[in-house]
């Protein structure tokens, strides 16, 4: 079973990981990861938060030589480098609120107008807590930085199959980039036409460069306006094996292990699988993917279509798993909103810190890392292995079954 834990709060002294259940042997080093955590922090429209952390990841145990080790659990740190501004107000040690300078830190930290949107008002009852910043420290889009770091292990483990996850940005707010062609499909040209995308501050497809500065203009109008936007990307695995998952119980099933890890970013408000709710006008006929054998027989049998994105009755089908997913804007606004005090139980407008204008681009690195996540659990699930050799023995022996079917 392959689970992890993250702890660290927004401006906490660090953000820790463990990850329990990795099959030894998986060569894996700091580049691999710190990759994603500079991905995670690019992106147009990005708040001064970003320039002041330089993620880098820490191992502090289970890998030993560029290798994980014996089946032990990963454990990473990743340092925050602006708790050096808040030893005080995030200190785990009391602090003598005497001290003048002391208690004007707390002071100007303090916090008891909740913004709409985000989880300040139901963390605050929920827990019990007189300052919001007891919640807004855990809650923050920070702890997404955990989960890019996990990812990114699980990535490497999944290309040792040749998986490969990738995502770009369809939608920002009221732009929408159309595609002519499904090029993450075409083998030839999938390599550039990913690199395109990276190179891209918006992570569009945008080959004929018709987008990037309309949309670049768009978000500086309404960070101008004191604004935020929300938007749609597309996530998707290429190189999956039939029958990752189970038909035979509903937490077993791929397709809505999926949707629960993609549910839980931060933002995130819909997510869907291929065709998505367009199946919902369609007549059957033109929502199942039809099956025909190839002449070429390798794979013995293709799909013409993938309006299912790439699962059927809860498991791999062997296309490719394709994820649609709407982000909010997110609910830090320099234009207030109308809220409440807690304190004094009055309306009030709601509390601003330090935000982005536009997390839609570095959003898909984050979903990204929550798919593979739960890829690579599935994979576990179905082949087993306490290291990376009998994994592949495991999984070869499968390929070898199906291409006898």
């Amino acid at each position: 079973m392959l689970r992890f834990l993250t702890a660290g709060e927004s401006h906490g002294p660090e953000l820790n990981i463990i990850i329990d259940g990795i099959p030894a042997n998986l060569e894996i080093l700091a580049e691999d990861i710190n990759q994603d955590l500079s991905r995670r922090q690019a992106g147009y429209g990005r708040g001064g938060r970003m320039k002041i952390e330089k993620d880098q990841v820490i191992f502090s145990a289970g890998v030993r030589h560029g290798k994980t080790m014996g089946g032990a659990p990963v454990a990473l740190r990743i340092i925050n480098k602006d708790h050096e501004k808040w030893l005080d107000v995030m200190s785990s040690k009391p602090v003598d609120i005497n001290d003048e300078t002391i208690r004007k830190s707390l002071e100007d930290k303090y916090i008891s107008k909740v913004r709409p949107g985000h989880a300040d008002f139901a963390g605050a009852i929920k827990y019990q807590s007189k300052d919001v910043r007891d919640i807004l420290e855990r809650s923050s889009a920070r702890e997404t930085t955990s989960r890019v770091a996990v990812g990114a292990v699980c990535k490497k483990f999944l290309r040792e199959f040749g998986v490969e996850i990738f995502s770009h940005v369809l939608q920002i707010g009221k732009y929408t980039i159309e595609h002519q062609n499904k090029w993450w499909l075409d083998a030839a040209s999938y390599q550039a036409s990913k690199a395109l995308v990276e190179s891209s501050e918006l992570r569009i497809y945008d080959p004929s460069n018709k987008y990037e500065k309309d949309i670049k203009d768009y978000i500086d109008q309404t960070r101008k306006a004191g604004d935020t936007l929300g938007g749609l990307l597309e996530v998707f695995a290429l190189g999956l094996p039939i029958g990752l998952g189970s038909h035979v119980q509903w937490d077993r099933r791929l397709d809505g292990l999926i949707a629960q890890s993609l549910m839980s970013v931060h933002t995130v408000k819909s997510v869907a699988f291929g065709a998505g709710t367009g199946v919902a006008a369609l007549p059957g006929s033109q929502v199942q993917d039809q099956i025909y054998v190839n002449p070429e027989n390798d794979p013995r049998y293709i799909r013409h279509e993938n309006k299912l994105g790439g699962i059927e009755g809860g498991m791999s089908n062997g296309m490719p798993v394709v994820c649609t997913v709407a982000v909010k804007p997110i609910p830090t606004l320099i234009a207030k909103l109308d809220s409440i005090d807690l304190d004094t139980r009055d309306e009030a407008k709601s509390h601003f810190e330090r935000s982005d204008i536009c997390v839609v681009p570095a959003a898909g690195v984050v979903l990204e890392a929550m798919l593979a996540m739960t890829l690579a659990t599935a994979f576990l699930e179905k082949f087993g292995g306490d290291s990376i050799e009998e994994t592949k023995a495991n999984y070869n022996s499968y390929l070898s079954y199906c291409k006898g079917r």
